[in-house]
């Protein structure tokens, strides 16, 4: 697997897919809220959204991966249709019935159009995470241009 750089991270994530501060009143609306940007730009269809929540009603919430992240994503032949990533921080954490990770705060919507860019979005992302410095950016950023800004100096 080759490395996923800065630039590679920021084709990824764009301004028009980082929301803060969204209001949402449990887990299915805070992903459906997460997920609305990539809908919007054409990332992902409708029936991504469906499959991620199928998904998460049949497995558990199994993209609660650290806590207070979700990373939710479906299968590529749901409906991804360009590799992206959203960030939207909820206002209010939701739980999201992990024990280990709960309440959520900030959601990752992952789209990869296929297994090999799916693991390298997660590698590139699981870097992200892993910055305590970002999540702190997070809670204090008031406009998505301090993130991407954020992701460029890194």
């Amino acid at each position: 697997m080759k490395e996923i750089g800065v630039i590679q991270l920021l084709e990824l994530i764009t301004k028009d897919l980082i929301q803060l501060n969204i209001e949402a009143t449990d887990r299915e609306d805070a992903i459906r809220k997460a997920a609305q940007p990539l809908v919007e730009a054409n990332k992902i269809t409708d029936s991504y959204v469906d499959g991620i929540i199928k998904s998460m009603k049949e497995s558990g919430p199994y993209f609660v991966i650290i806590p207070h992240v979700a990373m939710p994503h479906a299968r590529p032949e749901e409906g991804a249709l360009e590799n992206a990533i959203g960030i939207t921080t909820l206002k209010t954490p939701i739980e999201f019935m992990n024990a280990s990770n709960d309440p959520v705060k900030y959601v990752l919507t992952l789209s990869a159009t296929g297994n090999d860019e799916h693991l390298e979005t997660l590698a590139s992302l699981a870097e992200l995470v892993e910055e305590e410095s970002f999540f702190e950016l997070l809670d204090k950023a008031t406009s998505a241009q301090e993130v991407i800004d954020y992701l460029k100096e890194r």
